[in-house]
């Protein structure tokens, strides 16, 4: 899994390619975000636009974060999600506890609007 991080502000963009389920890669993602916690940059965006395949560990990896930014009082939302991780968050009941939206202005607005 390829990641990228974009700062702007008090949000992160994060731009995920490739494969989410777990290894090493996960760990450094998770890392990330809980360094991205403690600068206090809580709003995080992550771009599934590149995403091939997700599994339950990386589903894991998403509810974690979440959690952990939400204690923080932040957010994060996802991003230009393929109809494949639509139908994966529909069949494990997560379409309800992510926010999602269609493009990465629309995150942002909403996390401005907040």
């Amino acid at each position: 899994m390829k990641q990228n991080f974009i700062v702007e502000d008090k949000i992160v963009i994060v731009e995920l390619a490739g494969d989410i389920i777990g290894g090493p890669d996960a760990g450094e993602l998770s890392q990330k975000i809980n360094d991205f916690v403690a600068d206090n940059k809580i709003n995080i965006i992550i771009d599934l636009s590149q995403v091939e395949l997700m599994n339950s560990s990386g589903l894991g990896l998403l509810i974690g974060s979440l959690t952990s930014l939400r204690q923080a009082g932040g957010d994060l939302v996802l991003v230009n999600i393929t109809e494949r991780i639509k139908n994966l968050l529909k069949i494990t009941k997560l379409e309800s506890v992510f926010k999602t939206f269609t493009d990465i202005e629309s995150a942002k607005d909403h996390f401005k609007a907040n």
